[in-house]
């Protein structure tokens, strides 16, 4: 049998989990994928991420792939492995891609989307997918803040300290800051993210919102290329990874 790389959309309730990247103090999405698959076609399988995402946040459309001998269907394989799986991880689609596709070496678009619930007492129904905050936020501000990330620019001031990028240079295509009711949707997509920097950009501008920061204090922030000008990190449980867009992807794909 010849050897088939099948690419998986994977959609996750990040609570219970340690992020998606195998790690020896707690259990993940990725070794809950590869244990369920290794039962499912009885081979050893070991799935590529193309976000590695951290404990706790969620996620509608990461992406993995993974080689295997199996004679299932590639289309068949996310619902026969939905039954191996806990109902907080759940394959939305697989199909074949060539052998030489990698999800971590093509040039994408990753949309990320932290949501904050604004209004005077938690609702226990979005206590795992929505931070609580109760002080009133300036939106117009908090959109002129946004805007200003935009742009190719090193977010090293967005960045955990203890990350191992080779760069911290960065490009945001689009960063909006969206009310609807009591809910505050940060929507930022983007090449690619740094450690914790949509949750970074995220404490930021509630930082703004509540007027603690001008908008204008951007601008100051990125170009300290300090963590400690920027504002706190928001808790992990606000943020969920919507979906990556490869770019040119017919070709990347070899279709």
């Amino acid at each position: 049998m010849s050897v088939k790389r099948i690419r998986l959309v994977v959609a996750y309730d990040g609570t219970n989990y340690r992020g998606w990247q195998l790690q020896p103090n707690g259990i993940t999405i990725e070794e809950v994928l590869n244990r369920a698959l290794s039962d499912l076609l009885g081979e050893r399988i070991r799935v590529i991420g193309a976000s590695r995402t951290d404990s706790g946040v969620h996620s509608l459309g990461n992406v993995a792939v993974f080689d295997t001998n199996t004679c299932i269907p590639p289309e068949k394989i996310s619902f026969a492995v939905n039954q191996y799986l806990p109902e907080d991880i759940v394959v939305q689609e697989s199909r074949e891609v060539p052998g030489s596709w990698h999800p971590r070496h093509c040039d994408s678009k990753k949309t990320y989307e932290y949501r904050i619930l604004n209004r005077t007492f938690p609702l226990p129904s979005r206590r795992l997918d929505t931070y609580f905050f109760h002080y009133p936020l300036d939106m117009e501000k908090m959109q002129k803040a946004a805007g200003l990330l935009e742009g190719t620019h090193d977010f090293k001031s967005f960045c955990s300290v203890g990350s191992s990028a080779k760069s911290t240079v960065r490009t945001v295509f689009s960063c909006e800051v969206v009310r609807n009711g009591e809910l505050i949707t940060i929507r930022v997509c983007g090449s690619g993210f740094l450690y914790n920097m949509v949750r970074i950009i995220a404490g930021t501008l509630l930082q703004v919102g509540t007027g603690r920061l001008d908008p204008e204090d951007m601008t100051r922030i990125l170009e300290a290329k300090d963590r400690e000008a920027a504002g706190p990190t928001a808790p992990a449980h606000g943020l969920t990874m919507m979906g990556i867009e490869f770019l040119n992807e017919p070709v990347c794909e070899g279709i």
